[in-house]
């Protein structure tokens, strides 16, 4: 057998045990129907939870608690759908088992939400609707629930056909659809859903773009150089100085924006400090751990897990911290007209609210979190250390750059598009040379031509375009079908509020 033909059998042996790996994580972090029957019992202690920590009138009773099992719900789907963007592509570098990233995710996002999450909120998720604009305080009540119920229903669906969509945008769909069906299409911000609209593209080429050209530096600068190790002593420090450079300025601008507001000049100096410290602290790990390996690429990948880890933990962090307020912005929402007669723009969090939140986001990525995780980890395209790391250091630099240009960005758009930018980088670099892929129905062939005609078409599909269509489907259609979703229950509750009269 020829030299060629080992090299691509070893790769195909390589990746189906990647495949059986993430697929007996999967298995082994199911357990039938326990899921379903602890998540049901955790909406019953939310809703108990939320009659327990505010004194309601009689009537108002049964909103209060269905607000609170809603929210819950709506957090749990958080957990189990946004996180995996974070998270799939450690384990599908084979960094992390799903059982350690669940775990490591479900402790950061928790700690974001409770820590970061802030104290005040929009009522009302990006400016999509005036809340003063001919709503009254029964009407915005329905309004908020019905937004939340329908993100939440959206947000399972698209899990359950493993489709990583933005928890945002859904629960931006779901206030326009209720505040229209409310009060008209004059009480939509439409500015505001047209800058929405050009994240579903400004997001994903963003992402892909960053993530290819960190890959395509670590393939050039290290991974095809003949002594890797020597190579990667002096740029594998560079770019963990970079992530924390990245990741500092990150939690500055996004992840603690909540709770600590420093000026431009003061991000940059941090930001600045970061690179430096990180840099110099990494300079003599790397050489020590990199003279305990061999030139092979698989020990080279070893020098990203570090980094790789606790990047993916901070994201997580800055995640639990930003997207826990789509799960309790509207439940605080209507929590405050039940001990006000106004309807405020922005409102106060109890504990209790941001408890619900936290706890239902780590729940909801330890019960279902482990079957996206493999989607985004494994079956949008093979992953490794240094391609995961691209990924996680793309996701933090593009969303600094979208958020100091103005740019409008979807931070679940950004990670999936790294990905697909990661794999199509690949079948570029793989299979430089197109003209020489030949027809594969050609007859008239010698074994070896038909050989190699097969190893180039198995070569150039490195990115499953089923779920390039599949994803992009779902993005575009989150925004109408949570509206779509959340008019239908807005004038439900709005019948049964009457019928209550």
């Amino acid at each position: 057998m020829s030299d060629e033909s080992k090299k691509l059998g070893n790769r195909y042996v390589n990746d189906l045990r990647k495949l059986e790996f993430a697929q007996q994580q999967t298995a082994n972090a199911q357990f039938g129907k326990l899921p379903f029957f602890i998540a049901g019992l955790f909406l019953i202690v939310a809703g108990y939870w939320g009659y327990l920590n505010l004194e309601v009138s009689t009537e108002n009773i049964i909103i209060l608690i269905a607000a609170s099992a809603i929210g819950g719900y709506m957090a749990l789907n958080i957990g189990a759908n946004d996180v995996a963007n974070n998270m799939g592509p450690a384990v599908g570098g084979r960094v992390l088992t799903i059982g350690m990233a669940v775990l490591i995710a479900a402790v950061c996002e928790s700690a974001g939400a409770l820590l970061a999450g802030g104290d005040v909120v929009k009522t009302v998720s990006k400016g999509i609707i005036d809340p003063g604009s001919g709503v009254d305080v029964a009407a915005f009540r329905n309004l908020m629930l019905g937004a939340l119920l329908a993100a939440a229903l959206w947000i399972n669906l698209a899990t359950s056909l493993n489709a990583p969509v933005s928890t945002t945008h859904s629960i931006v769909g779901g206030v326009l659809g209720a505040g229209i069906a409310g009060a008209g299409f004059g009480l939509v911000n439409w500015p505001t859903m047209s800058k929405i609209a050009a994240s579903w593209v400004i997001s994903p080429v963003l992402g892909g773009i960053a993530a290819a050209s960190l890959l395509f530096i670590i393939e050039v600068k290290i991974l095809r150089v003949e002594d890797r190790l020597s190579a990667a002593k002096k740029w594998v420090p560079i770019l963990i100085g970079l992530m924390a450079s990245a990741l500092v300025a990150y939690m500055a601008m996004k992840g603690l924006k909540k709770i600590w507001k420093p000026s431009g000049t003061e991000i940059a100096t941090y930001a600045t400090l970061a690179l430096l410290a990180a840099w110099a602290a990494s300079v003599p790990f790397i050489r020590k751990r990199a003279d305990q390996l061999s030139q092979s690429k698989n020990d080279v990948y070893k020098l990203f897990h570090v980094p790789l880890v606790a990047g993916v933990s901070l994201l997580c962090f800055a995640h639990g911290a930003n997207d826990v307020a789509n799960a309790v912005g509207p439940l605080a929402a209507i929590v405050s007209t039940l001990t006000s007669t106004t309807v405020e723009a922005k409102v106060a969090v109890p504990f209790w609210v941001m408890l619900i939140g936290a706890s239902g986001l780590a729940l909801g990525l330890f019960l279902f979190g482990p079957k996206l995780i493999n989607t985004v980890g494994e079956k949008i395209t093979r992953l490794n250390a240094p391609r995961a790391y691209c990924v996680a250091l793309a996701s933090a630099v593009t969303v600094l750059l979208a958020t100091t240009l103005g740019l409008p960005v979807s931070s679940t758009h950004i990670a999936i598009g790294a990905i697909f930018g990661v794999g199509f980088l690949r079948e570029y670099m793989e299979n430089p040379n197109k003209k020489r892929v030949k027809p594969a129905h050609r007859l008239n062939t010698t074994a070896k031509e038909a050989f190699q005609t097969t190893r180039y078409n198995m070569k150039r599909r490195l990115v499953r375009r089923r779920f390039v269509v599949s994803i992009a489907a779902a993005w575009v259609i989150t925004v109408p079908a949570s509206a779509s979703l959340a008019a239908v229950i807005f004038y439900a509750l709005q019948w049964l509020t009457q019928l209550a009269k």
